[in-house]
């Protein structure tokens, strides 16, 4: 039986990709919850209030996997990625940042493949294969 992952964040300024990547992940029936934002800025502040609130030990609500979009209005994903970095150390988990993108521009790939944070790289749209697959990937002990 596998295990379910504790937080899904997803991060695209898209509604209805939102809505149709919460049910996806819905249908796999693969975490105990899934949060949306819909900027980058919004996600950061979500994980910022969060580190500010809790303590080391309690991570129920910080994401396990978060699928980021790169071409966003006002703060896109590498802008997010930078920001993300600058989060205290200590309150970030492993967490897995997997860049969903419509790019077809080799360099944003490269670009992810040279950053720490970023797992993953994978071309739009997000399905339920796809997203079996990095469960797989990056969570193996509990896929």
């Amino acid at each position: 039986m596998k295990k379910k992952l504790n937080c899904i964040l997803l991060i695209d300024d898209d509604e209805p990709t939102n809505f149709l990547y919460k049910m996806i992940v819905s249908e796999a029936d693969c975490t105990s919850e899934t949060l949306i934002a819909q900027s980058a800025s919004e996600a950061l502040n979500y994980l910022e209030k969060f580190c500010e609130k809790n303590s080391l030990e309690d991570f129920t609500h910080f994401p396990d996997l978060i699928f980021l979009d790169i071409n966003m209005p006002c703060m896109n994903g590498w802008e997010f990625l930078e920001k993300y970095k600058e989060l205290k150390k200590g309150f970030k988990k492993e967490t897995i940042v997997v860049m969903l993108s419509t790019s077809l521009n080799p360099d944003d790939v490269t670009r992810a493949e040279g950053m720490p944070e970023v797992a993953g790289f994978r071309h739009k749209p997000l399905s339920i294969p796809m997203l079996n697959e990095i469960l797989k990937e990056f969570f193996p002990a509990d896929y």
